[in-house]
């Protein structure tokens, strides 16, 4: 049974940080990349950073030097720090797991339930 609890969402004043994080269970982390990506309402969910099996990372433009992804496979977690954070940057996150880190948003395998980021 495969689960992704997010968890570190919050409110923030613009320019602050927050961590999120994500326990994640019931697969092998060994083949999978896992991700942040996020969404408001009435529109799509947007990718933020993935992480591959390798140890690949990539970044949305809007969060390059900002927001750093990590992964401690020992404890089967995913974070994302998000620093110098932004009113637009307002959203649910949601942490995600596929085989393939290239894969359409929309074909993403397995995601969490999302934890709310709010910046004012």
């Amino acid at each position: 049974h495969v689960q992704l609890v997010e968890s570190g969402g919050g409110s923030v004043q613009a320019g602050g940080s927050l961590r999120l994080s994500c326990a994640y269970s019931g697969y092998s982390d060994s083949v999978y990349c896992m991700g942040w990506f996020r969404q408001t309402p009435g529109n799509e969910r947007e990718r933020v950073a993935t992480i591959g099996s390798n140890g690949s990372l990539r970044y949305a433009d809007f969060a390059k030097g900002r927001f750093t992804i990590s992964q401690d496979k020992s404890e089967n977690t995913l974070a994302l720090q998000m620093n110098s954070l932004k009113p637009e940057d307002t959203a649910m996150y949601y942490c995600a797991a596929d085989p393939y880190c290239s894969n359409p948003v929309n074909k993403w395998r397995y995601w969490g339930q999302g934890t709310q980021v709010t910046v004012s």
